[in-house]
């Protein structure tokens, strides 16, 4: 524990002295999504792997770089890319980016991914509002002595998903003509997708979506006290009992597919600082 203190303190003192600013929102996208940096303007960027205690992403289509930008009146970090379990990390070591933005003051974590449907009123290209999530991972980053002054020992989730924010986001995405749904997700280790058996399993303990990321940064930013905004681009629908293969490349096109109508309601919201300053 003492060594993962030490990779925060680094990090941070290294983040301090390079961020042109200290960020109100930090901005996590997933596969398919990386090109939402070109929604704020960035005015510093770094590779994750020279910023000390980083991880690097070698997940295909997460180019694995920190900016700095403005939205609006947002002072946004942004991670274009993400790392995960199945790469070999400990949820400690992934959600380390987070700790280390939650103790800079970033108040607002925006966490998006790709994800498989399990609804089946869900179709391709829907963008859910993640309500409440269903941790499979078999590791959370709270596991171990436990550092006072980063969050309390036993974090309430009950609202992990801050349900105002779900509500502003839902009447802008209205005022858009973006349809959102709203849904539970689950994450899973990975990095095998999911079987026939697998897929009616999750969809009989409750979720509407399924990947193998962002809980564990979740977790991490309620034990820290952000504020957290979810969201899941359905990459595809499968039925269990008329199984499709999956193909990563398909989750990457639908996701970018998605790109420019989840841009659009970020922006938005994100420029209405009196939507998610708190």
């Amino acid at each position: 524990m003492k060594e993962t203190a030490s990779l925060v303190n680094k990090s941070l003192d290294h983040l301090k002295k390079e961020l042109p600013f200290a960020p109100d929102v930090c901005l996590m996208v997933g596969t398919g999504l990386g090109g939402l940096a070109q929604a704020i303007d960035a005015v510093w960027s770094s590779d994750y792997k020279d910023i000390p205690g980083f991880p690097v992403s070698t997940s295909p289509s997460h180019e694995g770089r920190l900016l700095a930008g403005a939205m609006g009146k947002a002072k946004i970090a942004l991670f274009q890319g993400r790392s995960h379990y199945y790469e070999g990390y400990s949820t400690k070591d992934l959600t380390l980016p987070v700790r280390v933005m939650a103790l800079l003051g970033a108040r607002l974590l925006i966490a998006c991914n790709a994800a498989g449907g399990l609804n089946p009123e869900f179709s391709s290209g829907d963008i859910m509002l993640i309500r409440d999530h269903i941790n499979l991972i078999p590791d959370n980053p709270l596991r171990g002595p436990n550092i006072d002054a980063f969050g309390p020992r036993f974090p309430d989730l009950s609202r992990a998903y801050t349900k105002e924010i779900r509500k502003e986001v839902n009447d802008l995405a209205g005022g858009l003509g973006v349809k959102l749904k709203e849904g539970v997700f689950a994450a899973v280790p990975g990095p095998s997708l999911e079987t026939p058996a697998e897929t009616r399993f999750l969809r009989i303990i409750g979720a509407d979506a399924v990947a193998m990321s962002l809980v564990p940064e979740v977790i991490v930013a309620a034990h820290a006290g952000m504020e957290v905004l979810g969201i899941s681009v359905i990459a595809n629908v499968n039925n269990p009992d008329d199984f499709k293969p999956i193909l990563i490349e398909d989750i990457i096109a639908q996701a970018k597919a998605a790109e420019a109508r989840l841009e659009g309601l970020l922006a938005a919201f994100l420029k209405e600082d009196r939507l998610w300053r708190r």
